[in-house]
């Protein structure tokens, strides 16, 4: 299914902590830079593919903030899906399974012993 231009859509989803010591520094003074920073590598990594596909990087921090590019995109597409279901809430469910996934996703299930 095309998504814009006639292209197919890929997309990358990774998380990153701004506690890291990588990010720390820069995260400290502007809010959602290590999201944005995340971003940006992953349009470098995939700078081939973006001819043929519509590339989105999505970064989420792990303390709540997306890269804005990836609010934007995840935003256009919850009015996409409210247009097909007719439901206007549809933005604000998709945020609420991503942050429910996210928040699942962060606890870690001891091993069993």
């Amino acid at each position: 299914m095309p998504w814009e231009e006639g292209k197919p859509l890929t997309w990358d989803v990774t998380v990153v902590c701004p506690l890291a010591d990588s990010y720390v520094a820069t995260a400290a003074r502007v809010a959602h830079s290590a999201a944005e920073e995340a971003a940006a590598r992953k349009s470098a990594k995939y700078t081939d593919i973006q001819t043929n596909y519509m590339f989105q990087p999505i970064a989420v921090e792990s303390l709540g903030p997306i890269n804005v590019s990836g609010f934007a995109f995840l935003s256009k597409l919850g009015c996409k899906l409210s247009t097909q279901s007719g439901d206007e809430r549809e933005t604000s469910f998709l945020f609420q399974r991503l942050n429910a996934i996210l928040f699942h996703a962060s606890f870690v299930k001891e091993a069993e012993e």
